[in-house]
């Protein structure tokens, strides 16, 4: 099955203020493994982005001003999403921008199927932070990249996170799978023993030994 794990990185938190998106990302698993395909585009909001939106991920207005408006990317944005359920933590934020801009172009809301893994964390680890770095932390998944919410690689962290939360990863610690394993593996396994065949000189060794202990028994 084919799933799109996706983020977005905007102008600020409301779109009720008018902020808009200005990246998206997109990474495509198929039956959770990542495929090579992606999609990524960074947009002119036509707008200035608010301070605190700049202090999480770092574009400019002046960087911004010179990308590709989301009219221009709308239908291949579209077309790499079509038919597949969504993978994104939070995910009523990225959908409320994702509508906001596909409302101002006349098209219709997402209708996929979609996933939130913000709720998934929630539901398994109840009043534990559930943060993508909080996530990252409780799984061991290396975030040392994240130095800013950049929509990549995010999306490349939330995909092994995802994974995680529905227990998809290979065992580490869990003693008891692990036992399991090892049980099931040994079944599997074949042993084999040397055989060493005594020399001449031994066995000659052992027929005087046999001999000596015959007398000494008869004697005796």
């Amino acid at each position: 099955m084919k799933e799109i794990v996706l983020d977005t990185e905007t102008t600020g938190i409301s779109v009720k203020d008018g902020h808009r998106i200005v990246e998206i990302g997109c990474v495509e698993l198929d039956n959770l493994i990542p495929t090579k395909n992606k999609f990524h585009c960074y947009l002119n909001p036509e707008r200035k982005v608010s301070e605190k939106a700049f202090e999480v991920h770092g574009y400019s207005d002046e960087f911004l001003s010179k990308q590709k408006k989301f009219s221009e990317v709308v239908n291949d944005f579209l077309e790499f999403i079509k038919d597949k359920r969504l993978v994104i933590h939070n995910a009523e934020f990225d959908l409320a921008h994702l509508n906001n801009e596909l409302n101002l172009f006349g098209k219709n809301n997402i209708q996929n199927e979609i996933v939130d893994t913000l709720t998934l964390a929630r539901d398994k680890y109840p009043g534990s932070q559930v943060s993508l770095d909080a996530l990252c932390k409780r799984f061991r998944i290396d975030n040392s990249r994240r130095t800013h919410h950049t929509a990549l690689i995010d999306c490349d962290l939330l995909a092994k996170v995802y994974i995680n939360l529905l227990d998809q990863k290979e065992p580490t610690l869990d003693l008891k799978q692990n036992l399991e394993f090892v049980e099931n593996q040994s079944s599997k396994i074949e042993y084999y023993k040397k055989v060493i065949l005594p020399s001449n000189e031994e066995l000659e060794k052992h027929k005087e030994y046999l001999k000596n202990s015959l007398k000494k028994n008869y004697f005796n």
